[in-house]
């Protein structure tokens, strides 16, 4: 089973969907050596680029199947909302905890990043996929958590990494390796509600005779989620001085990844 899903999902990403991919791939694998090089001059760039990198390559696969305003509406759904509930979310502490952006990261609108947009954009469609499979496209509501779920997983690695390289700040750390365990309900908040929007409006609804194509985007996107899964765990543990969080990230979001590539594949109704 685990063979023939894989056979599959690299079937799906013949073509320009494969190239984009090994940009992503090449660039985040060369993050460590370029820090070595050049120091931490190059860091934040990096970063930056990264993400656009991984963003793109999550709306191209999502657009998959998709017609053209769909896809521009869901991206539009998930930049200005993810920007809306980080500004609440800094300037007033809900529902994350108190924190602040640096000014690490230029430039930034309302003491926003603007480039924290994107970071959501890059993996709630992954999450998705990894939802969409895991609830088998029978109940929405179990979309829209798992989904939720999925997408705060990813937390567990990347709030302690974007700490240590001074993003964000918290005004009191907390219980996981210096981040409040609200921080966590607060990303699956902000996540299941961006994604019930979508829902709402006709996003994930797909005209007759597209199923096989969104299928395809889904494997591609499972395939994102579970790469950054092993990467994330990788990079922390060896390069980037943080075992404990490698450990909780591989645990939080491996389960997901794990479900997600042993579940049978099934139709979406959505």
């Amino acid at each position: 089973m685990w063979r023939e899903a894989t056979r599959s999902t690299w079937k799906d990403l013949r073509g320009w969907p494969f190239w984009l991919l090994l940009a992503w791939l090449v660039h985040l694998l060369a993050m460590p050596i370029t820090g070595l090089i050049w120091g931490p001059r190059v860091l934040y760039p990096t970063i930056s680029l990264n993400v656009l990198l991984q963003a793109t390559l999550s709306v191209a696969l999502f657009s998959r199947g998709r017609k053209a305003w769909r896809t521009v509406l869901a991206v539009a759904i998930v930049l200005v909302l993810s920007w809306a509930i980080e500004a609440v979310g800094s300037a007033t502490g809900v529902p994350f905890g108190a924190y602040s952006y640096t000014d690490r990261l230029q430039p930034q609108v309302a003491h926003v990043p603007v480039l924290i947009p994107a970071a959501w954009m890059m993996m709630l469609p992954p999450a998705w996929a990894v939802g969409r499979r895991l609830s088998g496209g029978r109940s929405k509501l179990a979309f829209i958590l798992l989904s939720g779920l999925a997408f705060a997983a990813w937390d567990l690695f990347l709030d302690p990494q974007m700490v240590q390289w001074e993003l964000w700040v918290w005004e009191q750390p907390g219980g996981y390796f210096g981040i409040p365990w609200i921080n966590f309900g607060g990303w699956f908040l902000g996540a299941a509600l961006i994604t019930a929007v979508t829902v709402v409006l006709p996003v994930g609804q797909m005209p007759a005779g597209t199923s096989a194509a969104r299928q395809a985007g889904d494997r591609s996107l499972m395939l994102v989620y579970a790469l950054t899964w092993i990467l994330e765990a990788c990079g922390l543990l060896v390069f980037w001085g943080l075992p404990g969080p490698a450990l909780g990230g591989f645990v939080g979001m491996g389960v997901f990844a794990v479900l997600a590539w042993r579940s049978r594949l099934v139709k979406p109704r959505r």
